[in-house]
């Protein structure tokens, strides 16, 4: 520790330097010096006496040699010629066991104005990814606590899963039961470009005291600048390697990814960068692999990552769902019909999957699994013709095979929101019930 200190001293400089705003335009902010790298934050310094406010902001790009800043907070107050303030370091977080339990905002400051307590460590929100050579594979299962995805779509620990939706789906809901439920060391949780209503919503009723006692939430609300928007998903991440580094099984859920894209994009624009499909930019499709492959396995421990996907219409297919789903290890496609008849998790079988569940599951475990989608495809695939009646049984045997247990299959995949069971729990129900028919 003095030895920190120590270096901490020797690396300051004896001089401040600033640069001054020249120009505003929406959420862009121009600057006159001072000489800053990208990434890097600074400070504008506002009111019209002493002490001055100082609003933070991140070096973003450059436009004929005068610098492009983004704020974290409202840029009410800035006026021509306002100094700029340069740290000449990206932007750190404080991390450490004292931060579980706690709401945080995207900068890692307590959302309740607490403060934060002594022995924190100072940690990067911006890491590479780990070296995929020293990445260990995935070979041991993470209990969830939910049936149908231990069951079905068996995740391991270290795994990254996409979960796929339209609004209102139960997206939220599926990860508080997976924060309360699983056997994982500790869960964080980011909510990126959510309602400040739904805030403490989740918080008080879904996630409640279980769930947040082993839970750090970060929060960037819909209102907040698009860079504190991308920094709540950067911290979220930060805070999950962070515990990764000491050896845990990490819980990493951010609800949602597609908020992050729009934040990125709404940066991107602004710097001027040309809008591409649907709008979005280069730098959208740059961002997403860097910040869902930082998830993951490394030497030490393991993050076991959920990213939810708010899809527009329900179309699996619009560019960021199709280029997430690229670059994950599966994904749990959330139905909206499903949700409407009442089942919940509202998971379609049929069109969810996990890369990595044969790798880590028996046959006997398998083989029941593979039997309930094909007792679901050959209902769904007659649905109509059983709901009309026009279905005569001993046509197809398979077919009455499945109309006999599609009841069970049902069962199976609901869930109440307070049940808690194990995987093994899970399998064995799975084995016994379709395994031997």
């Amino acid at each position: 520790m003095f030895n920190n200190l120590i270096q901490e001293v020797d690396n300051l400089s004896s001089f401040k330097h600033y640069g001054k705003v020249s120009q505003v335009v929406g959420l862009m902010i121009e600057s006159k010096g001072p000489r800053v790298s990208v990434g890097d934050i600074c400070y504008i310094l506002v009111g019209k006496t002493k002490p001055f406010r100082k609003i933070m902001v991140e070096v973003v790009g450059f436009r004929d040699e005068n610098v492009l800043l983004m704020p974290f907070d409202a840029t009410t107050e800035i006026a021509p010629g306002s100094l700029v303030e340069a740290t000449n370091k990206p932007l750190q977080i404080k991390i450490g066991t004292s931060l579980v339990g706690q709401v945080v905002d995207g900068l890692g400051r307590p959302l309740d104005h607490t403060e934060l307590k002594n022995g924190l460590t100072n940690f990067p929100t911006d890491n590479t990814p780990p070296n995929p050579l020293k990445r260990p594979r995935i070979t041991e299962a993470l209990s969830l606590g939910i049936r149908a995805i231990d069951g079905l779509f068996t995740v391991g620990k270290g795994q990254r899963i996409g979960i796929f939706a339209g609004s209102g789906v139960g997206k939220s809901t599926l990860m508080a039961m997976i924060a309360k439920n699983s056997e994982a060391d500790i869960n964080v949780i980011a909510l990126i470009g959510e309602r400040g209503r739904e805030v403490r919503d989740f918080v008080e009723r879904d996630l409640n005291e279980d769930g947040l006692k082993n839970t750090i939430v970060v929060v960037a609300t819909s209102d907040q600048p698009a860079l504190m928007r991308i920094k709540g998903a950067m911290t979220a991440t930060a805070i999950a390697e962070f515990f990764r580094n000491q050896g845990l099984n990490v819980n990493l859920m951010m609800d949602s990814v597609t908020r992050v894209a729009m934040a990125q994009r709404e940066i991107g624009l602004a710097v001027g960068e040309p809008p591409t499909t649907k709008g979005y930019t280069p730098s959208v499709f740059a961002t997403l692999p860097k910040l869902l492959e930082r998830s993951g396995t490394n030497e030490y421990g393991t993050i076991t990552a959920f990213y939810t996907v708010l899809v527009d219409g329900d179309d699996l297919n619009e560019p960021i769902a199709d280029t997430v789903r690229g670059i994950l290890d599966g994904h749990l496609v959330l139905d909206r019909k499903l949700a409407n008849k009442g089942q919940f998790p509202a998971i379609n079988v049929l069109t969810s999957i996990s890369r990595l569940m044969n790798d880590l599951v028996t046959p006997e475990h398998k083989l029941a699994a593979d039997k309930v989608r094909n007792y679901l495809s050959q209902y769904y695939d007659s649905e109509d013709l059983i709901s009309i009646g026009a279905y005569k049984r001993g046509t197809n045997k398979d077919l009455d095979e499945a109309i006999k247990l599609y009841p069970q299959v049902i069962n199976y995949i609901k869930q109440d929101l307070h049940e808690q069971i194990t995987i093994d729990d899970a399998v064995r129900h799975l084995i016994s019930e379709f395994g031997g028919q």
